[in-house]
C-alpha cells in the first residue's frame, strides 16, 4: 500500500493533529442519543443503522428500537417479523435480518455479552472492518482503526489522496492513514472527532475550511476536488406495478421473498396488464436502479395467489411495509375514509 508522502511527513505532529482535533470536539462534538452512554449494544445497534442512512433519519429509530428491544437477549428472542415491523421504513433490511442474527449469535457463544476483542466482532453477521473497528472504538474505548464516509474524507485531504478511495490501492492507504494516526488509548474520542470533523466542517461540498481545526495539516490545495471515487454506474430504470384491491373492508398483500425484502408486504404485483391511470405513483432508488411504482385498482381474483392473503383494515398497523408501499396505503387509505395513521394504531 502507498502511503501519499504528504502524509508520512506529518506523521511527526500526529500527537499535535490529535491534540487539536479532540479540542475541537469537546467543544462541538453532537449529542447523539448513542454516545450518550457508550453500551456496546447500543454502539452495535447504532452503527447497523447508520450504514447508508443519515443521523437525522436514525435518531427516532434507534430510540424506538432500544424501548423495543433494549439487550442482546431481548433482540435474540424477538421473531423476524417483530424485528422487521420495528425497522420498517429505515430500508436495507438487510441490516435488520443480520443485526438480529448478530444477536443470537452473541447470546449463544457468549452468553449474551458483545466481546471486546475485534476479530471477534468481526465474526459477526453483518460486521464489516469498518463496523468492527467503531464498535470497538465506540463501545470498548479501543485504539482501533475505523473509516466510515467521514473519515475517509478527512484522511483523503489531509494526505492529499489522489487514487480512487472505492478502490483496492485507495482504500488501503486511508486504513494505514487511519492506523497511523491512533493514539496508543482512547480510541472512542479520536475516531469520533475525526467522523465528526466530516459530518460537520470538512463537508463533500463547500469544506467549511477556515474553521477546520487541523486544517495546519491538510495537504490538499483544493478540498473539495478530494476524494477521488471511480466513475458512478449508470442508473437502471425498472417499472413496478402494483394493484389495489379491497374487499369487504380487507386489503390483499403479498409477502415479498428475495435476499433484499424478504418477509415485507406488499401490495400484489401485476404482470404486463394496463389498467389506465394509476391511483398512485411514485419513484425511489435502490442500489443502481431508479423504480417507479405505480398503483392501479382492481378487482379480487377468484383464487389468491402464493403468499398473498387478506388484512383487514385494523390489522395492517401489524404488517411491516417496505417504504414505498407504505407511502401508498399512505396516500390510498383515505380513499376509504381510513386515516392513514391505521398503520400507527
Amino acid at each position: 500500500m502507498k502511503i501519499p508522502a504528504s502524509f508520512r511527513d506529518q506523521k511527526a505532529h500526529a500527537a499535535e493533529l490529535r491534540f487539536k482535533l479532540a479540542q475541537w470536539f469537546r467543544l462541538n462534538g453532537r449529542d447523539l442519543p448513542w454516545r450518550r452512554s457508550p453500551d456496546p449494544y447500543a454502539v452495535m445497534v447504532s452503527e447497523f443503522m447508520l450504514q447508508q442512512t443519515q443521523v437525522v433519519t436514525v435518531i427516532a429509530y434507534f430510540e424506538r428500537w432500544l424501548k423495543r428491544f433494549p439487550d442482546f437477549n431481548t433482540l435474540a428472542a424477538a421473531s423476524e417479523e417483530e424485528v422487521m415491523h420495528v425497522w420498517q421504513g429505515l430500508g436495507y433490511y438487510s441490516r435488520a435480518r443480520n443485526l438480529h442474527r448478530a444477536a443470537k449469535c452473541v447470546v449463544d457463544e457468549h452468553g449474551g455479552q458483545l466481546p471486546d476483542d475485534p476479530a471477534a466482532i468481526a465474526r459477526l453477521p453483518g460486521v464489516g472492518r469498518y463496523t468492527a473497528g467503531a464498535i470497538a472504538s465506540f463501545g470498548f474505548d479501543q485504539a482501533a482503526a475505523a473509516v466510515d464516509a467521514n473519515i475517509a474524507r478527512v484522511l483523503a485531504r489531509l494526505g492529499n489522496l489522489r487514487e480512487p478511495i472505492d478502490a483496492r490501492a485507495g482504500s488501503d492507504a486511508l486504513w494505514a492513514m487511519a492506523s497511523d494516526l491512533l493514539p496508543e488509548s482512547g480510541g472512542r474520542e479520536h475516531t469520533s472527532a475525526l467522523m465528526e470533523l466530516g459530518a460537520l466542517v470538512c463537508l463533500p461540498r463547500k469544506p467549511h475550511c477556515a474553521l477546520c481545526p487541523v486544517r495546519d495539516y491538510c495537504a490538499a490545495p483544493d478540498p473539495e476536488l478530494l476524494p477521488v471515487k471511480k466513475p458512478r454506474r449508470a442508473s437502471v430504470r425498472i417499472d413496478e406495478n402494483c394493484a389495489w384491491i379491497v374487499e369487504a373492508g380487507a386489503l390483499l398483500l403479498e409477502q415479498q421473498s428475495g435476499t433484499r425484502w424478504r418477509g415485507l408486504w406488499k401490495l400484489p404485483a401485476l404482470n404486463g396488464e394496463s389498467l389506465g391511470e394509476p391511483l398512485f405513483k411514485i419513484e425511489y432508488p435502490f442500489t443502481h436502479h431508479v423504480v417507479t411504482l405505480r398503483v392501479y385498482g382492481k378487482s379480487a381474483e377468484a383464487e389468491l395467489m402464493p403468499g398473498q392473503r387478506w388484512f383487514a383494515f385494523k390489522e395492517l398497523a401489524g404488517a411491516a411495509f417496505a417504504a414505498a408501499h407504505r407511502r401508498a396505503l399512505v396516500a390510498l387509505l383515505p380513499l376509504h375514509g381510513l386515516p392513514a395513521s391505521l398503520l400507527d394504531s
